[in-house]
């Protein structure tokens, strides 16, 4: 129940975000309405940082503790750090289009190291179905999981360390988070938006961390079935005598032929 009410609580957030970002909030001088992706954009970037932490933090909880729901964790935060990077990249996209002239550039150190962060969360996805054993499963992809994170402040300061179309960061220290360059009402705007999508996200991951329980109990009693099987295999194989190529013959009233005997 309380689960659900996250749910909602975090739908009329983003609804109400949307809504003053179109709305309330006034156009960019320079930018015009274009400005009004970043709200969405941002977050859904903030949430890609946010999921590879906390599919890192899992990963490693499992190599210490060997317990399956931290690679439960892991597995649901790396879905949506998949799921958020894309939609990143797609509103940076639609943005870049009518402010800089351009979809897509590789040139540009923040696209090419978000689209390397979701090629790490597919192929930490990918990997996973390579192993039908949860251990080595989780193993493997807390490997990868850390990689992916390890991308997360490369992206964050790549405005910093090269050049490139990216402005740098809006709230990248301490001083621009008390004297902001963007207006306040732009800034509130963000915020909320950001605080919307964060519960947005932990009533997904929450509701997919459940989901990834269920699938490791299914996992588990598939396992213990197909045991089971083998053992009755093994054990109706040990009763039958070897040569006779499963064919009983020690019934009660038949007596297997003798080697001189001939079969009609």
């Amino acid at each position: 129940m309380k689960t659900r009410i996250l749910g909602f609580v975090a739908l009329a957030g983003i609804v109400a975000g949307t809504l003053v970002s179109l709305f309330v909030v006034p156009a960019d001088v320079n930018q015009g309405d274009a400005q009004r992706i970043m709200y969405p954009h941002v977050a859904s970037a903030w949430l890609a940082y946010l999921s590879g932490g906390v599919t890192a933090l899992a990963g490693v909880g499992w190599l210490w503790k060997r317990d399956l729901r931290f690679d439960a964790v892991a597995v649901s935060a790396a879905e949506l750090g998949a799921l958020f990077t894309a939609f990143a990249i797609w509103g940076g996209s639609m943005w870049g289009r009518p402010v800089w002239g351009t979809f897509w550039q590789w040139e540009d150190p923040r696209m090419a190291t978000t689209a390397l962060l979701l090629a790490l969360f597919i192929g930490y996805l990918l990997l996973r179905r390579l192993s039908d054993d949860p251990a080595r499963r989780a193993t493997r992809a807390a490997v990868v999981g850390l990689i992916a994170a390890a991308d997360i402040p490369i992206v964050h300061y790549s405005v910093d360390w090269w050049r490139g179309l990216h402005q740098s960061a809006t709230f990248g220290s301490p001083d621009k988070l008390l004297h902001p360059a963007a207006p306040v009402a732009f800034v509130l705007t963000l915020v909320g938006m950001l605080t919307a999508f964060t519960l947005g996200w932990l009533y997904l991951i929450i509701r997919r961390y459940q989901l990834a329980r269920t699938e490791l109990q299914i996992e588990e009693m598939a396992r213990q079935g197909q045991l089971a099987a083998a053992r009755r295999r093994a054990q109706a194989g040990a009763g039958l005598p070897s040569g006779t190529d499963g064919i009983r013959t020690d019934r009660p009233g038949m007596d297997a032929p003798g080697p001189r005997e001939a079969l009609p």
